[in-house]
């Protein structure tokens, strides 16, 4: 089943057709302020909230390593964490 194609017309038909988010007016426009003038406390709260987890002490560096299948198919089988336990393993074996 493919999907029908739109016209450029019907797809403007549709835009304008929706209730909920009519096309804004040249005026609305022209009174359009950037969001952090517009709203300069949250601006500035979302600028310090970037998300994330936090910056770890010891980064992780991505490697690329060339491991035997079955080794790899033993971690992964352990299932959500096998990154981790893998990481552990090698720290361990590395005496560290």
């Amino acid at each position: 089943m493919t999907a029908k194609r739109l016209t450029e017309d019907q797809i403007h038909a549709m835009i304008a057709s929706d209730p909920d988010a009519p096309e804004a007016t040249d005026a609305q426009l022209a009174q359009a302020r950037p969001f952090a003038e517009a709203f300069p406390a949250l601006a500035e709260a979302l600028r310090q909230n970037v998300g994330g987890r936090p910056r770890a002490d010891q980064p992780k560096v991505a490697v690329s390593l060339r491991l035997d299948q079955d080794v790899l198919a033993r971690f992964k089988a352990s299932g959500p964490g096998w990154q981790t336990r893998m990481n552990r393993a090698l720290r361990d074996a590395a005496g560290l």
